[in-house]
């Protein structure tokens, strides 16, 4: 079993607890799904989020999923001028036995324009 990192993100419509807890909700899910995991192949996840953001914690949506056991962060995102506004980023330690070709990194509606690199 390998130790890898999973990046994703998902830019919010407005700054409200309800609408952070859906979207970053929805985010984990395509995270977990697409890369064929639970909660139990999860051993950390990192959560930034834009200065414009502040109504929660991006990591209280992971804790209404059931995402109760495993270490999580918050940040803030660097203030760039010109930056993609209410961004919620994300990068998941997790084990697999996929390597990292097979790992599918999530940027949900608008922030597939963060990383069209590696956006699924």
């Amino acid at each position: 079993m390998a130790v890898r990192a999973v990046r994703g993100a998902v830019q919010l419509e407005r700054d409200e607890a309800g609408h952070m807890d859906e979207q970053v909700g929805a985010l984990l899910t395509a995270v977990l799904e697409r890369n064929g995991l639970s909660a139990d192949d999860l051993i950390s996840i990192w959560f930034t989020a834009t200065p414009d953001l502040h109504s929660d914690f991006p990591a209280a949506a992971a804790r209404k999923l059931g995402i109760v056991d495993v270490p999580l962060i918050c940040a803030q995102e660097l203030d760039i001028a010109g930056a993609m506004p209410r961004v919620v980023r994300i990068l998941a330690h997790i084990e697999t036995d996929r390597s990292r070709a097979e790992i599918n990194h999530v940027y949900l509606g608008a922030a597939t324009a963060l990383r069209k690199d590696i956006a699924q």
